[in-house]
């Protein structure tokens, strides 16, 4: 029997790493209806991550040292790109010159 996945939302998360703080987590994993081994991997996410725990699909979960090298990453890229188009630019009007 193929066994289906139930997405929680990141509320219902959210408020059941609040709850863990306060109870015995296999009792409060056994009343919300998941696993223990779940709720203790969104406790571990949201101390990891903080407020930016339980992304939707398609978004980076990142620390903020993270988040600031894939900015400087992106930003050399976009330098880089733009060095590339000058150059070629200049060799283009040094040949007109002529």
């Amino acid at each position: 029997m193929k066994q289906v996945h139930k997405i929680y939302d990141k509320a219902f998360k959210e408020k059941a790493v609040q709850l863990s703080d306060r109870t015995n987590v296999s009792e409060l994993a056994r009343e919300l209806g998941i696993t223990t081994p779940q709720l203790y991997k969104w406790c571990k996410e949201f101390e990891e991550f903080g407020e930016g725990s339980f992304p939707r699909k398609g978004n980076l979960k990142l620390t903020p040292e993270q988040e600031k090298i894939h900015e400087l990453e992106k930003r050399l890229k976009d330098a880089e790109l733009e060095r590339d188009i000058l150059k070629k630019a200049i060799g283009i009007l040094s040949k007109s010159g002529r």
